[in-house]
């Protein structure tokens, strides 16, 4: 069967030489690493983010704002003022170099929380049968491109290997090919990079089945198929209101014995006017114990009204109210001192069991990676695609040999195909505790990009997705257990 061809083809692998990544105009910022629940640098000092999403233009211009270096620095100041330390940025061009931006970003004291899929390159969710045709070997060179374009900056904090992919109850199907995304990336960083970088998942705030993905994903025996962290976007603190009175107080018991570092990749519900009171309890230890900070979304007004600048006509700056107020809000919350809470005797979580909003069951196995994408592994990616708007193209590629149904794929125990892992099952990488999650948010095609912006950050944002603290405790006092 294939298991021969394939044990064949990865024990190849094993020879791989780590480190083929070019050293880029590396930084002076130190590295972030994981540890236990949380972020640290290299210098073992806890690290919280402190950000803003930065995606000009929008989700629907696709562009890399990256290589506007001019109106980078311009925004650059007004990062500084606010007193940032990260942006997130959902669209790249993986074709272009960005060694000026990376060196202007880390001169500010700015890191990169990048997403690796691009809206028109991207898991498609639409059903079980383009899942699968696009989680193919052209979809992983990109997002191996990706990797290989900012693995050398030492100022890329993170990658996401996928933006609510899951949006929905109806669609948790989608969990393995997140996971089995993550798993790959974090095999291509383990073979091809020499220092760990942090590879996780941004969830939707979905109350039925948000705390079932975080568990999901940092869950089994393969430590290459584990998320590094979990992120989600939050919009249920909508002023006025509180630490109790938005739930958080809830969420924060919730995921009190989670294994892996948390926080938030959007927040800031704009239902009424943005008071940022949010910012006072985000980095207070009545979360940091749990919570690693946060990213406002986000810095420009797009047609969605969440933006914090206005951009004239002639590429000048209009900061808003809602800029000044969270500039004086961070000015106000310093970090707390030491490690904050944060744990490092933590364990990995038992899988969740299938229930009728959560359609993965702990025995379903993980797609196989497509055959034609382990010489990537092996010998790097090459060159990267670009910003391709022919989604067409993405589908030239070879699927994965796993059937639709996922009957035939791997497990997480099996490591017979990790060319990284010992015999024994031990990873022989740099990754810490745990690793990274999945693809594109998109809900036909693609699409990780800002948020999708118009659906859930309205549907999480206005209606404010937990309708309170007794419903959210009531739907995962089970799953709850898990973590026990």
């Amino acid at each position: 069967m294939r298991s021969g061809l394939f044990a064949a083809a990865t024990a190849a692998l094993a020879g791989s030489v780590a480190g083929q990544v070019v050293k880029r105009q590396s930084g002076n910022l130190p590295t972030i690493e994981t540890r236990g629940n949380a972020f640290y640098t290299a210098g073992g000092e806890r690290f919280y983010v402190r950000g803003v999403a930065y995606q000009p233009g929008g989700a629907a211009d696709a562009e890399d704002p990256l290589l506007d270096t001019e109106a980078l620095s311009r925004d650059i100041e007004q990062f500084e003022r606010l007193g940032i330390n990260t942006i997130r940025i959902y669209t790249i061009d993986n074709s272009q170099n960005h060694d000026e931006a990376m060196r202007m970003l880390d001169e500010a004291g700015i890191y990169l929380a990048l997403d690796v899929n691009t809206p028109y390159v991207a898991l498609n969710r639409a059903s079980p049968e383009a899942l699968h045709a696009s989680y193919n070997d052209v979809y992983l060179q990109s997002v191996f491109a990706t990797v290989d374009m900012f693995a050398g900056y030492n100022n890329l904090l993170l990658f996401f290997s996928g933006n609510e992919v899951i949006n929905a109850p109806n669609n948790t199907n989608a969990a393995p090919y997140i996971k089995a995304v993550t798993r790959d990336i974090k095999r291509y960083i383990n073979a091809q990079v020499d220092r760990q970088i942090p590879v996780g998942y941004s969830a939707a705030d979905v109350e039925d089945n948000v705390y079932t993905s975080a568990v999901y994903f940092a869950c089994g025996d393969d430590e290459m198929a584990r998320s590094d962290f979990f992120a989600f976007n939050d919009y249920s603190w909508c002023d006025p209101s509180s630490f109790t009175q938005s739930g958080w107080d809830q969420k924060v018991e919730l995921y009190s014995n989670y294994s892996l570092p948390i926080f938030l990749s959007e927040f800031g519900c704009i239902t009424n006017t943005r008071e940022w009171n949010e910012i006072a309890a985000l980095y207070s230890e009545k979360m940091t114990g749990v919570y690693s900070g946060g990213l406002v979304y986000e810095y420009t007004i797009e047609p969605n009204g969440y933006g914090l600048v206005e951009v004239g006509s002639g590429g000048n700056i209009e900061p808003n109210d809602d800029f000044e107020r969270l500039m004086e809000a961070y000015e106000q919350t310093p970090n707390p001192s030491g490690d904050g809470g944060a744990r490092t005797d933590t364990e990995v979580p038992q899988c969740p069991e299938q229930t009728d909003d959560w359609e993965v069951s702990p025995d379903n196995k993980l797609p196989e990676i497509p055959e034609p994408a382990l010489k990537y592994i092996q010998d790097g990616a090459g060159e990267g695609p670009g910003i391709n708007e022919d989604e067409s193209s993405q589908y030239a590629g070879t699927p994965t040999s796993t059937d639709v149904d996922l009957s035939d794929g791997t497990t997480d125990t099996d490591t017979s195909e990790d060319p990284e892992t010992s015999g024994d099952g031990t990873s022989t990488g740099s990754s810490s505790s745990s690793s990274s999650s999945s693809s594109s948010d998109s809900s036909s095609s693609n699409s990780d990009s800002d948020s999708e912006e118009d659906s859930e950050n309205s549907e999480s944002g206005a209606s404010s997705l937990y309708a309170g603290a007794a419903s959210l405790v009531i739907s995962f006092a089970a799953a709850g257990a898990l973590l026990l």
